[in-house]
């Protein structure tokens, strides 16, 4: 019997129990004093049995309330404890998660101070001209170092005009090609930086007057003629500026064209710093082509007198074959009269004919 069963039956029983009481007390017509007597008694009986059933179903059911409270408790406190473990470990877990976000967010940090410190120490370089200047000049060096091998050119190299361009690429048979890396960066910064339209057609105005200017320097400075190239190269160290350069002032761009001034960004560079390469390794090819035809004749006359001699030992094989045969025949032949001496029978005496020439005696001619 399960514990809500029983629980239930008790209840049933305490209500029958209760009923009964109340049936039994309520007034009654008067009886015979015996029958009443009898009736009190069966009552009386009754209720005592109803009352010991009564307790013993309490006590049993208070036993098995209590027995269902313990395993609830104990239930409960394993759950709880089996909670509070997980609870444990899993806030130890976002503990560490939190620790090493904690750690991610402090190099965060120091990357972006870092960051920054660059970002500002890069800004001064550009915003000062010498400063500026020597970072377009590392860069171009590191260019052209990284490509031409030494001697193909020159940093800082003094022209006839006493001019010293920021570097100096030798050209074969002819003059050295000419590079500058002071780009004048300071119109291009309040060209972005305008915020009205006022500055901006100010800082446009400033633009076309500095770079126009710096165009004209370079042409005048480093196109010699008879010495230098016919072109040279403007090197602009960023590759935003020279895309908003293109894109917003193409008039300064046909006119450093039409001066023969080049304007060319770190990718152009090095594209045209291989092409130089290539034709300095072609000129190298074209220097060398009549050694290179010299050493050849000398080869081919060496091939003819290696196939003459291959044809004398050639000649002298097929004497020394020949040689070979003759001597085999001689030896076939000395093989044969080795046979027919071996073959004589001395025993049963020997034939006239077949006796070896001696003092006396007759000679075997050949072949006999």
């Amino acid at each position: 019997m399960s514990e809500t069963l029983l629980i239930v039956i008790c209840l049933l029983a305490g209500l029958a129990a209760g009923a009964l009481i109340v049936y039994f007390a309520r007034p009654r017509a008067a009886e015979p004093d015996r029958t009443a007597e009898l009736g009190l008694a069966q009552i009386n009986a009754r209720i005592d049995n109803m009352g010991t059933w009564l307790q013993t179903a309490h006590g049993q059911l208070q036993q098995a309330v209590n027995e269902r409270l313990d395993a609830v408790s104990q239930n409960l406190g394993v759950s709880l404890q089996t909670t509070t473990n997980h609870t444990i470990e899993n806030l130890q877990k976002l503990n560490e998660r939190l620790a090493v976000i904690d750690g991610a967010q402090k190099n965060i940090s120091e990357l972006a101070t870092q960051v920054t410190s660059q970002v500002g120490s890069l800004t001064s370089i550009l915003a000062n001209k010498q400063s500026r200047g020597a970072f377009g000049q590392g860069q171009l060096e590191a260019i052209v170092a990284d490509v031409l091998p030494k001697g193909a050119y020159e940093f800082q190299y003094t022209l006839k005009n006493k001019s010293r361009p920021d570097c100096a690429i030798f050209m074969p048979e002819s003059g050295p090609l000419i590079i500058d890396a002071k780009f004048p960066l300071e119109a291009m910064t309040a060209f972005r930086d305008a915020a009205t339209d006022e500055d901006r057609k100010q800082a446009v105005a400033r633009v076309r007057q500095d770079i126009g200017k710096h165009i004209s320097d370079i042409a005048d400075k480093y196109l010699i003629p008879g010495e230098t190239q016919d072109i040279a190269l403007m090197f602009i160290p960023s590759e935003s500026i020279y895309a908003d350069l293109h894109e917003r002032f193409d008039d300064l761009v046909q006119r450093a064209q039409r001066a023969r001034v080049m304007i060319v960004s770190p990718t152009l560079m090095v594209m045209a710093i291989q092409v130089i390469k290539q034709v300095r390794k072609d000129a190298q090819m074209r220097e060398a082509a009549d050694q290179i035809r010299h050493e050849v004749g000398h080869m081919m006359k060496d091939v003819g007198l290696l196939s003459d001699r291959v044809r004398k030992l050639q000649s002298h094989f097929g004497q020394t074959s020949k040689d070979i045969e003759d001597i085999l025949i001689s030896s076939g032949k000395i093989e044969k009269r080795a046979n027919k001496i071996e073959e004589l029978d001395f025993d049963g005496g020997v034939p006239d004919a077949q006796i070896l020439p001696g003092p006396g005696t007759r000679r075997l001619e050949a072949g006999e």
